[in-house]
């Protein structure tokens, strides 16, 4: 919390107005921030000065994980993010590559399970990093990325989280998350619990004891219909102590995740939050 706080601090003190284009709105911003979470120790960084409904950001995940295409999916594991930016995007919606409702075309998951290689054939990138961790082996490019400018127009949205580098020191697994850009008072906490439950996941899946998640983001920003509630709001709340998160040690390999696992295999144990805030969302 004592990071995320003072981020968001930062962007109220020292942020620097920007007009974004996409939305139409202007963003209070900051570049390079750095967080970093203790998976070892099960420090789950859950935001407490305002509720924070992590089983969407962990559904979300397990979607990227199973490649999914579809905001129809990612409804049916219970995540209702994808909505708006396949079927309320106005340059999507325009776009002759759009399959039609709830298609998002070939972002995130798609790209981290079906990047194409130059003959068209698909390259299965998690499940290569699987495969070496579960051997022991870190070959220094055990990287998963969403990010393909070549494929831009054939999705909904640019990844924002686009890529995750996996180190193995002795038996315990670390991770480096990449965003490009971040919606800090909606966005952040989403992005924090899936840097958080990916690096557990995985050393889970493998055999490993997780270590350190380092979170690295570019453009941290506050959208200005946001600000007020930020200042004057959720930064004058006293945080509580962090949560713990349970996942279901029968999950043992990438087969589990892509197949029988659902949020009723995830729980947080002793969280205290304030009450929520309705930050504006921006699509």
């Amino acid at each position: 919390m004592k990071q995320y706080l003072e981020l968001c601090q930062r962007i109220v003190d020292q942020g620097v107005w920007v007009e974004n284009e996409r939305t139409g709105k202007r963003c209070l911003t900051v570049i390079n921030a750095d967080l970093e979470y203790d998976v070892g120790d099960n420090c789950f960084p859950l935001i407490t000065t305002r509720k924070s409904y992590w089983k969407a950001a962990i559904a979300e995940l397990l979607g990227y994980l199973r490649g999914y295409d579809s905001a129809e999916q990612f409804r049916a594991i219970g995540c209702n993010t994808w909505n708006a930016n396949a079927n309320d995007n106005p340059a999507w919606l325009a776009s002759p590559h759009r399959k039609g409702q709830d298609d998002m075309g070939r972002v995130y998951g798609v790209q981290g399970r079906a990047w194409r290689r130059h003959d068209g054939t698909p390259l299965d990138q998690l499940a290569k990093i699987v495969a070496d961790l579960e051997r022991g082996i870190d070959d220094r490019g055990e990287i998963l990325t969403f990010y393909n400018p070549g494929e831009f127009e054939l999705g909904c949205l640019r990844p924002c989280m686009h890529t995750h580098t996996f180190s193995l020191l002795g038996d315990t697994l670390h991770l480096t998350s990449y965003q490009r850009s971040c919606d800090v008072p909606l966005g952040l906490n989403f992005n924090q619990v899936q840097v958080f439950t990916l690096l557990a996941l995985m050393a889970q899946i493998t055999g490993h004891k997780p270590g350190r998640a380092y979170h690295k983001i570019v453009n941290a920003h506050i959208y200005e219909d946001q600000l007020t509630l930020m200042r004057d709001v959720q930064l004058k709340r006293q945080p509580y102590a962090s949560p713990r998160l349970l996942i279901n040690p029968e999950i043992t390999s990438l087969a589990d995740l892509e197949t029988w696992v659902t949020l009723d295999d995830f729980q947080v144990e002793g969280y205290q939050h304030h009450e929520p805030i309705a930050y504006p969302f921006s699509v």
